[in-house]
Parts: C-alpha cells; structure tokens; sequence
C-alpha cells in the first residue's frame, strides 16, 4: 500500500474556499466542487474566522493551474479506480471457467 501525501494548499485557494462558503454555498457543495476533505474546509473557515487566514502572501496560483492540479488529482483516483477494476474483473474471470 502506498502512503498518501498531505495536501497542501495555498493562501488564495484557501480563501477561495472560504470566499465559496460565505458566500451562502453549503460546505458539502463546496467540498465536492473543490475536491477537500470537509475538515480541511472546516480548518480553513475557523482559521478566516480567527484572522489567521491572511498570513504571508505565497505565490499566486491562475485559475489554469488550479485547474491542473485537480485535473492530476481526478487522473491519479480515476487511474486507481481503474487498477482495482481491472484486478476485480480479473478474480471474476477466474472464478468463472
């Protein structure tokens, strides 16, 4: 089994997110539209909340590139979708003959 790596997020996707959230859109919409974990969602608004969210200015992300790393993420779960279909259908063939 592979170990997964934290995600790690930038300052203006995380105030995105919680731009989206104030912005009267559910948690749960916006998690699935930002492909987050709800609690990574959750930390980001209690951070906004708190004034801790507007820390050091990190270099800034175009909505292309945002695009591109959930286009990776959506590649590498499709392509491990894949995998474990391809190995299931393999234990059924087996089974059959």
């Amino acid at each position: 089994m592979t170990k997964l790596r934290r995600a790690r997020y930038t300052l203006e996707f995380k105030q995105e997110a919680v731009r989206l959230v104030e912005s009267d859109q559910s948690q749960a919409t916006v998690t699935k539209t930002l492909r987050v974990v709800e609690q990574t969602l959750f930390n980001c608004t209690k951070a906004n909340r708190q004034g801790r969210l507007n820390g050091v200015e990190h270099k800034l992300v175009s909505a292309e590139q945002m695009e591109i790393a959930r286009l990776r993420a959506e590649l590498t779960r499709v392509k491990m979708e894949r995998n474990i279909l391809g190995k299931a259908t393999a234990y059924f063939a087996k089974g059959t003959k």
